[in-house]
This record gives C-alpha cells, structure tokens and sequence, in this order.
C-alpha cells in the first residue's frame, strides 16, 4: 500500500520577509512617527517639571537675558579693570539704562496719559458715526455689541494672559527665591560661564559632548544676539515713530512713541497694533487724511524694521518667517500668558538654530565627522566638577571593538 503523499507545509514568513513587504514610504513614515513621539513625550516631561519649578526657571532665564546685556559691557571694562570691578560696572551702567529707558517711558505715559485717552476715545466716536451713517449703515445695537464682543474678548485675554505669571510670582516667599536666584544667577552667569557650561557638558557622554556644545552655543547665540537686538529695533522703532508724528503734526507724540517702544518687544505684531492708536489719535485731532498717513508711516517703518533694522541689528540671531514668529508668539502667550508671548521669538530661534544644526543643514556649523568624534580628546568638561564619565570609565576600547564586530 502506497505511503500517503504528505502536502508542504507552508512555511512561515520571516521578519525580514515582513519588514520587506512594507512599503518603504510607510516604515519610512512610521520610523519618523514613533521617534518624534519619543522627543514631544520627553519634551512634555521637561516642560511639566519646569511648570512645577516655573519661578526658578523664569528667573534662570532672565538672569540669561540680562547677562546677554551686561556681557559685551563687562569685557570692555575688564580691558582697563579688574574682573569683579568690571561686572559690578556693568550691572550699574546697564541698571542705570533701563531705569532711564523706564523712566522717560513713564513720565511721557503719566503725562500725556489722561489727553491720550480722551483722543482715543473721540476717534473711537468718529469711527462709530462712520460705521453707523457711511456705506455699513450699522445700527447703534449693532455696534456697541461689536464693542461689547470686542472689550470682552480683550480682558479675557489680558485676564488670561496676566494670570499665568503674576499667579506663579503670587506669594511673598516665591518673589524672594525668584528674585535671589535671578541676582545670584547673572552674578555666575557672568563670573564663571565656561565653569557652568563645562560642567553641564561633564553630564554627557564623551561621544555627544561635541554636538550638545555646539547645540548650546548655537542656542545661547541666538538667545543674547535677540536679546540684545530687541531693544535696539524697539528704541530705533519709537524714535522713528516719534519724528513722523512730529512732521505729520500729531499731538501726543511722545507718549505714543512709548507705546510703539513697548510694543516692540513683541516682533511683527507689536509695533503696528501700537502705532494702530496713533492712527486713532491722528483720526480724532487731526482729520482722516493724518490717519492715513500715520497708517502709511506705519507701514514704511515695518518695512525698514523687517528689511533693514532686523537683519542688520539682529544679523541671523533669529532666522525665522515671520508666519513662525506669529505661531511662536500666540503658542507663547496661550502657554505663559505675556511672559511666553515676550520669551516666544528667542526661544523658538534658538531650538530652530538647534534643529538646523542637528539635521545638517547648517553650513556654518557642519556636523562633525563620526571619526573626529570617536576619537576626540577629553575636555575639560570631564576634569572639572562633576561625575568622572571620561572614556576609560567608559571602556571605550570596548565600544570601538563592538563598532566593528557590528560592521563585519
């Protein structure tokens, strides 16, 4: 009796098999998915424990700002004095600029304040008899339920924009830590910067100490190049404000000036929502046509700010589209109210600096060799204070000889 003929079997694919029958597009897309998921998830943990720690962290940073300021002053000085002379120099001079700055700010908002006020509100009437008798023909219900809409969204947003900060500032205790770190922190931060940052990189591994050196200095150039920048373009910006409300013969032009100086601090958005009361002004003082000159004047000054005033004040201390710095500037202000609105453009010009250099495409800091990293020598990051993590604790002899067990 003949042996039944047993069928094959079917053999069960491999993974390779499996992984090769994906479209590459997809893995590709998938691979992409689940590592930028690892990073928002990471992110997310970093942002929640400085959420908690949020006053430490604001006065870190501040304390970044102000040696940003304080730096390039404190070199000058330290040509002809002593280190310690030199930095309390520099804080006294740069103290002495922004209570100066302050101060003629204020005194031309407490004086004009009351005449600027009324002006803005008559040119607020003409525009209602413009909207209720010219070409809309708005009915007085429908438009002071458009004030009404419009005076209600913008407390909301001042209420929710102001809350975040002065609610994490709210108890005495917290404003005197805030305040000792941010002291103590320009102090170090000017004293010993290469002793701070050297020992943050003894933290890392031999191996990426060079990109995360370079990270940071990409990042702390775009951070100090805006900081600085900032109040140039907002000074240059209210100066010009001031001489074309002056030609034009608009009143008030001093305390408007310091409206657009404030406002520039916030780039894009800033400056012509300040100057947008100046045309309110011009409308009720002086007529329509002033308006729409002032209107023009803002424009013109835009335009120099953007094109000129930016690129040769800043250079590429925040290579962003102005689109960006529109998103980085709302996603700041929802997140930490008027402080993240203020702190949005440098921070997101540095991490683009940052993601620029990491994916390679920043000609002026190339990535740097695998080899050249392998065999880089031991810093001075790895000798200073901090955990010994040089490449004998690391047994990098080990690693170089598993690199090449994997690559056979």
């Amino acid at each position: 009796m003949d042996s039944d003929v047993m069928p094959d079997r079917a053999v069960a694919p491999t993974s390779e098999q499996i992984s090769e029958s994906i479209p590459t597009a997809l893995r590709t897309a998938a691979g992409y998915t689940w590592r930028l998921l690892i990073v928002l998830a990471g992110l997310a943990v970093i942002f929640s424990g400085l959420n908690t720690l949020f006053p430490v962290a604001a006065a870190l940073f501040f304390a970044l700002l102000v040696t940003a300021w304080t730096g390039p002053v404190m070199r000058l000085f330290e040509r002809f004095l002593p280190k310690v002379v030199s930095m309390i120099l520099a804080m006294a001079v740069i103290a002495a600029g922004i209570i100066a700055i302050l101060t003629v700010v204020i005194r031309a908002t407490i004086n004009e304040g009351a005449n600027l006020g009324a002006a803005i509100g008559q040119g607020f009437d003409q525009i209602r008899t413009w909207l209720t008798t010219g070409p809309l023909n708005l009915s007085n219900d429908q438009f002071q339920n458009l004030i009404d809409q419009a005076k209600s969204f913008g407390e909301s947003i001042a209420k929710d924009l102001a809350g975040n900060v002065f609610g994490a500032f709210s108890s005495l205790g917290t404003l005197i830590i805030a305040s000792s770190v941010f002291i103590f922190g320009v102090i170090f931060f000017l004293m010993t910067p290469e002793k701070i940052w050297d020992w943050l990189l003894s933290w890392f591994p031999q191996q990426s100490r060079t990109y995360v050196d370079t990270s940071g200095r990409i990042f702390w150039e775009s951070v100090a190049g805006y900081t600085r920048g900032i109040v140039i373009v907002a000074l240059l910006d209210a100066i010009l404000v001031y001489l074309g409300l002056l030609v034009l013969g608009v009143p008030l032009a001093p305390a408007l000036a310091a409206v657009v100086f404030l406002g520039a601090f916030i780039p894009v958005i800033g400056a012509p929502f300040a100057t947008f009361f100046a045309a309110v002004v011009a409308l009720a003082e002086c007529g329509p046509t002033t308006a729409l000159l002032v209107i023009a004047l803002t424009i013109v000054v835009g335009s120099f700010d953007g094109d000129v005033m930016q690129p040769l004040v800043m250079g590429k201390a925040v290579n962003l589209h102005p689109l960006a710095i529109v998103v980085a500037i709302a996603a700041g202000g929802i997140t930490l109210g008027i402080l993240g609105a203020l702190v949005a453009v440098p921070l997101a010009g540095g991490f683009y600096g940052i993601v620029k250099y990491a994916s390679g495409r920043d000609p002026e800091h190339p990535l740097p060799a695998k080899s050249e990293v392998r065999n880089q020598p031991t810093t001075a990051a790895s000798e200073s204070v901090g955990p010994d993590i040089s490449p004998a604790n690391a047994d990098s002899d080990n690693l170089d000889s598993e690199d090449t067990r994997l690559s056979q």
